[in-house]
């Protein structure tokens, strides 16, 4: 789903894995909206994402989140 304005989308909900995060991704969890700040690579494809109010979650590989993503400005 997008929230479109002026022919661009704005906000864009799509499913992502350890892949294909990204930093400034926002996942909801526990009913709270939490920014991507940073993340790291971890052994055999895990990695550990921080968000803007410093928790932490790590994901396997095979974890699929549902986040909004902003399209990026060139």
């Amino acid at each position: 789903m997008s929230e479109r304005g002026g022919g661009s989308p704005l906000v864009s909900n799509i499913e992502v894995t350890a892949n294909t995060v990204q930093r400034g991704d926002v996942i909801q969890l526990g009913g709270r909206a939490c920014q991507v700040r940073d993340l790291f690579q971890l052994p055999q494809g895990v990695k550990q994402l921080v968000f803007e109010s410093g928790e932490l979650l790590t994901i396997h590989t095979r974890t699929r989140l549902a986040v909004m993503r902003t399209p990026r400005r060139r």
